[in-house]
C-alpha cells in the first residue's frame, strides 16, 4: 500500500540474559501510515519500547521482517541503518539528552549542521514555542522546555517519522500537556508520521489510532472517531 510507511511482519525479539531468555516481542504484525498520529499503549515491560527501537533502526529483530516504504530495514547492515536513522527518523526520549554547555539553539544546530536539507534552528524552536528561550542553556530551562528543545532537535532535520518514547514520563501534567501539544502540532503542520509510546491511557485520546501492546503481542487496535487536543485531556 502506497500510504504505508512501516510494515512489520512476524517480528520477534528475544534477549538472552544468562540462562534465561526474555521474549520482548512475540510475532508482531504492524502497519503505520503516512502522516498519522499513533499511540502505542501498554504497561512497562510489554515490548513497546523494543518495537519502537526496531522501527527506528536502533535495534534488530530476532526474527521477522521490517520494511520502511519500499526498503527492508532487516536487510540493512550497520552503515545502512545509520543512514536510515540520520535521514528519515527523529527520536524523542523520556530524558532529554541535551548538551549542558550549549544553548537551546546550539543543541538544535548539532542536527541541522549534518542534515542534508534541514530547517533553521530558529524555525524548529519556533515550532515548539521556544523562540524567547533559544539562547538559554539547559540548566536555565524547565523540564518541559528542555523536552521541547529535544523535540525541536528531532524535527529540525525534517524527518519522515517522529518516534517518541514516553516523552512526558518525567514531567508533571501541565508541562506534559505543553509537550504533547508540540508533538501534535508538528504532526498536523508538517505531516510527520508520529508514533508515541506510553503507559498512560489518557494520551491515547489524541491519536488517530491506538495500538495496544501486552506481553509482546498486539492485543488490540482502535481508531478514534474524534481526536482530543492535549489541553482537552482529562488527567
Amino acid at each position: 500500500m502506497s500510504d504505508v510507511v512501516f510494515s512489520a511482519r512476524a517480528v520477534t525479539k528475544t534477549y538472552h540474559m544468562g540462562e534465561v531468555d526474555v521474549h520482548a516481542l512475540r510475532g508482531v504484525d504492524l502497519d503505520l501510515r503516512v502522516g498519522e498520529f499513533v499511540v502505542l499503549l501498554g504497561p512497562s515491560g510489554s515490548g513497546k519500547s523494543t518495537l519502537l527501537n526496531i522501527l527506528g533502526g536502533l535495534d534488530r529483530p530476532s526474527t521477522g521482517r521490517v520494511f520502511y516504504r519500499e526498503g527492508e530495514l532487516t536487510g540493512l547492515d550497520d552503515a545502512g541503518l545509520t543512514r536510515y536513522r540520520r535521514y528519515h527518523v527523529g527520536f524523542v526520549f523520556q530524558f532529554y539528552n541535551l548538551i549542558p554547555s550549549l544553548t537551546a539553539k546550539e543543541n538544535v544546530a548539532l542536527i541541522t549542521d549534518i542534515a542534508p536539507d534541514p530547517m533553521r534552528p530558529e524555525e524548529a524552536l519556533a515550532l515548539v514555542d521556544l523562540t524567547p528561550r533559544m539562547n538559554h542553556f539547559p540548566a536555565q530551562l524547565s523540564g518541559g522546555e528542555q523536552q521541547r528543545v529535544a523535540i525541536a532537535r528531532a524535527v529540525a532535520k525534517k524527518p519522515d517519522v517522529l518516534l517518541c518514547d514516553e516523552p512526558t514520563g518525567a514531567l508533571d501534567v501541565h508541562t506534559g500537556v505543553l509537550v504533547l501539544d508540540a508533538i501534535s502540532r508538528i504532526n498536523a503542520e508538517l505531516g510527520t508520521t508520529t508514533a508515541v509510546i506510553t503507559h498512560n491511557a489518557v494520551i491515547a485520546e489524541m491519536a488517530d489510532r491506538v495500538i495496544s501492546i501486552s506481553d509482546g503481542h498486539i492485543s488490540g487496535v482502535t481508531e478514534n472517531a474524534t481526536k482530543r487536543g492535549a489541553s482537552e485531556l482529562e488527567w
